[in-house]
């Protein structure tokens, strides 16, 4: 099979959701901000959806929290979501950039940098010694993009990269310009052009691992992605994005809705620390009990079912895939979890509980 023949495995979100970019650009009638595709009230509708428009939700977040990142991208200072791991926040980041710019794969990934020229420009060095510093000997990084073309830049996990990396930040935030001593004349300068910002993320568990200076925090608006506490929600978005990546693998059976709530339940009161009923329960402390491994673990039990269990999936199966995918090998986390299920998941209702409760043993 020629290579071109093969399915992207994840495709960028503006190419995914391109028919509702295009439609949401025609139905636009809101002021939208220089340099921008849609108007802030479109970009809200395109990330939290309109069931009138027929644009599906695809973030669950206060319309309050979303807005404010908005505008906080429409001025001159760029934004910063800040969650534990797996709440969305590079997805809601994605989502944003393609109603700012029509395109997110202007992306930066923090834990590979390590000068801060890989965020600004570098030089190709055969092109340097032919020429010397020229413009077409200059290898522009993604801000340097970002800049020249007027586009929003993403900053993946801005906390892994050294203090000193994350201040290249500071001049451009603030002055909107780009300073390339080595070059003479206009080309010595670069300006932003309109529509050029920075929207960032963290994880906060790595708070410590760089702390951002002062200066810096300044030029950015802060906000806090939570974890989604809407357990109908949650399970709207397990099942939409399980199914999606099943078909993506070859999978062509629909997911049982019995065994998804099962799942998202689980996570749900795991994550929180308290049953739906109100109870305190057991709160795991390294596991990452997020939607987002909720979406793996549904993947994989869909996988699962379509190789070995001709297309129909078990509950005694789902506990193997939590262990595998959140629990990993944390042994403070699994004898929580095994008390979790000798007090809760052995008192709930219906046969389907009870199977899962028989594989309790995969915790010893």
């Amino acid at each position: 099979m020629d290579m071109k023949d093969k399915a992207i495995q994840r495709p960028a979100a503006e190419d995914r959701f391109h028919e509702q970019l295009v439609k949401l650009q025609q139905w636009d009638e809101g002021p939208v901000p220089p340099g921008w595709l849609l108007s802030p009230t479109a970009i809200e509708h395109f990330v939290l959806g309109n069931e009138a428009l027929g644009i599906e939700r695809k973030f669950v977040a206060p319309r309050e929290l979303v807005s404010r990142v908005i505008v906080s991208l429409a001025t001159n200072r760029g934004a910063m979501l800040i969650g534990e791991p797996g709440t969305a926040k590079s997805w809601l980041s994605e989502l944003i950039a393609c109603g700012v710019s029509g395109q997110s794969r202007l992306t930066i990934q923090g834990g590979t940098i390590s000068h801060y020229r890989q965020l600004i420009y570098d030089w190709n060095t055969s092109l340097l010694e032919k020429l010397g510093p020229c413009r077409e000997a200059l290898i522009p990084g993604a801000l340097f993009i970002g800049m020249e073309l007027g586009k929003l830049v993403r900053f993946e996990e801005l906390a892994r990269c050294p203090q000193l990396v994350q201040d290249a930040l500071l001049s451009i935030l603030s002055e909107r310009q780009l300073q390339i001593p080595e070059l003479q004349g206009e080309d010595g300068v670069l300006y932003a052009r309109e529509g050029f910002n920075v929207i960032a993320t963290s994880n906060s568990l790595d708070r410590g691992l760089f702390d951002m200076s002062a200066a810096l925090k300044r030029r950015l608006n802060f906000e806090t992605i939570e974890p989604i506490d809407d357990l109908d929600a949650e399970l709207d978005i397990v099942l939409r994005e399980s199914s999606l990546l099943a078909q993506q693998s070859g999978v062509e059976m629909a997911a049982d809705p019995v065994i998804l709530d099962m799942l998202v339940t689980v996570f749900h009161e795991l994550r929180n620390g308290q049953t739906l009923s109100g109870r305190s329960t057991d709160r795991l402390a390294a596991a990452v009990m997020s939607t987002a491994e909720a979406v793996a673990v549904a993947h994989a039990l869909m996988v699962y079912a379509w190789y070995y269990r001709g297309g129909k999936m078990a509950p005694e199966d789902l506990l193997h895939f939590i262990i595998g995918a959140a629990l990993k090998d944390n042994p403070q986390d699994r004898r929580r979890v095994r008390h979790y299920f000798d007090t809760e998941v052995s008192g709930k209702q219906g046969a389907h509980w009870q199977q899962l409760y028989e594989q309790r043993h995969l915790l010893d």
